[in-house]
């Protein structure tokens, strides 16, 4: 059977402990595990968010702060995640994050208070931060440079790409058969199982540098960002000229800009600037949060169209995402050979304007809408076209990083991806909401969905045209990746 090779020097690595290395496939089914399960609680309580709402009695603002809680902290923690991991060792803090997201599952599971459940989605996207860009740089820093760790990488977009479409179905059968909470319980045996595979199987690694973190940096960020995002939502009900929306953005401007006055000073940063001279760094972030902005909104909608217009039940609703998720994670896997025919900008570019037509299509959705052409047609495009994107943005990402930063640009990207996702689900709720105010019933509904698609669909356009001024164009650009 193939043996992984060593995932660090062998400074880093006993003789004992290399000869007990799992084989490949092991730790690949390990790890792609962890990332399943982050990135299905993202979208696997869209489904669910009506029966949490009469079951705790929520607001119209609490229930978007379900999905948003778990999205900052994600977004937020990960940098100090991808960095923890390259300091403390990778299986250490892959035990870490998945102890700390399975604990606060089984927390938001048994809770009865709407304070509750939100804590426990804020600790969740904390404990998924430290997870994620560990599960990444243990296949980065485990697979040889070249065709192999390309490889790797889209088995990992892959299922994490898989894990986001499929949260629909899970959470539709879970709240339809058993109870809401269930969306969350159901972590709990599986991350158990996981953690006990990880223990046992995966050996350590770390970068081997001074044990010092950012914290205030990770502080400084999640608060920015989350202050940014309430005050969005805050002009749904308050407009964009109040004070209500308009003290809350501005503090979280300021917030960002102290968090990044703090990197440049810092000696130890926890997102050093000067990876951002990079411009396989620089471009694939940048097209990542316009990118993420567009499509990470794409189940939300959806969930919220079948349910609320074409009066799908929640296991209908989940059902008719099967497609969707096969076709983003054919997408994933296709990308690798596509990315050695045509090079990783022209895949990027060629899945983002696909994904594009699948958003102007999908804007014409209507009261009266059939599965095949508002649901099943244009969401092959969206899904397919973010498979064959995704993986890459994040080749070109990870290219040019040096070795020990790995960890850092692997949560970074991902930091970029959720990030862009946390704005864009506020800034198209808000021009949903405004549509369907000015109007009652099923169509004003389907009016403001639809909305919500169009101008997610010239998002993503301006992130096509950042693709193709900026990213790399030579194919050498992500050998390294």
């Amino acid at each position: 059977m193939v043996r992984m090779p060593p995932i660090a020097t062998s400074s880093t690595l006993s003789a004992s402990v290399r000869r007990r290395a799992a084989p490949a496939w092991l730790v690949m089914l390990l790890v792609c595990a962890g990332q399943f399960l982050v990135v299905l609680d993202v979208s696997v309580v869209n489904v669910a968010l009506p029966a949490m709402r009469s079951g705790l009695g929520l607001s119209e603002l609490g229930l978007q702060w379900i999905v948003n809680a778990y999205v900052i902290t994600f977004a937020g923690f990960m940098l100090l995640g991808g960095r923890a991991a390259d300091i403390f060792g990778r299986k250490r803090i892959f035990l870490v994050g998945l102890a700390l997201f399975t604990i606060a599952s089984a927390a938001g599971g048994v809770a009865r208070e709407p304070w509750q459940l939100i804590a426990a989605r804020t600790i969740q996207g904390v404990g998924a931060a430290v997870l994620s860009p560990a599960t990444l740089t243990i296949l980065t820093t485990s697979f040889p440079a070249g065709p192999a760790r390309t490889r790797a990488i889209a088995t990992w977009t892959a299922v994490g790409a898989g894990g986001g479409a499929v949260g629909g179905l899970v959470g539709g059968v879970l709240t339809e058969y058993l109870s809401w909470r269930w969306v969350l319980l159901i972590n709990v045996p599986v991350g158990a199982l996981v953690l006990a595979g990880a223990a046992l199987w995966l050996t350590e690694s770390r970068q081997g540098a001074a044990r010092r973190l950012d914290v205030p940096g990770a502080l400084l960020v999640t608060g920015g960002l989350g202050l940014v995002a309430y005050g969005i939502v805050q002009t749904e009900t308050h407009g964009w000229g109040s004070a209500s929306a308009l003290l809350p953005l501005v503090a979280g401007l300021v917030v960002v800009a102290v968090f990044v006055a703090v990197e440049a000073r810092t000696k130890a940063p926890l997102m050093p600037l000067g990876l951002f001279r990079l411009r396989s760094v620089s471009s694939a972030n940048a097209a990542m949060v316009l990118s993420g902005a567009a499509m990470f909104s794409m189940w939300y909608f959806l969930s919220l169209y079948t349910q609320n217009v074409l009066s799908y039940t929640p296991l209908q609703a989940g059902l008719s995402f099967i497609p969707h998720s096969l076709c983003i994670v054919l997408g994933s896997k296709t990308a690798p050979r596509l990315m050695h025919r045509l090079g990783a900008k022209t895949l990027a570019v060629g899945g983002a304007v696909l994904s594009l037509a699948g958003m102007a299509w999908q804007s014409t959705m209507a009261v009266d809408g059939t599965y095949l052409g508002s649901i099943l047609g244009p969401g092959v495009l969206m899904a397919l076209g973010a498979g064959l994107t995704a993986t890459p943005i994040a080749a070109i990402a990870t290219s040019g990083a040096d070795p020990d930063d790995q960890g850092l640009v692997s949560g970074l990207i991902n930091t970029s991806r959720q990030m862009g996702g946390a704005l864009g689900l506020s800034v198209l709720s808000t021009v949903a909401a405004s549509r369907i105010a000015s109007g009652s019933g099923r169509a004003a509904l389907a009016s403001g969905y639809g909305t919500a698609f169009l101008v997610g669909a010239a998002v993503l356009a301006g992130s096509i045209a950042l693709m193709l001024l900026a990213l790399p164009r030579r194919r050498s650009d992500t050998a390294h990746g």
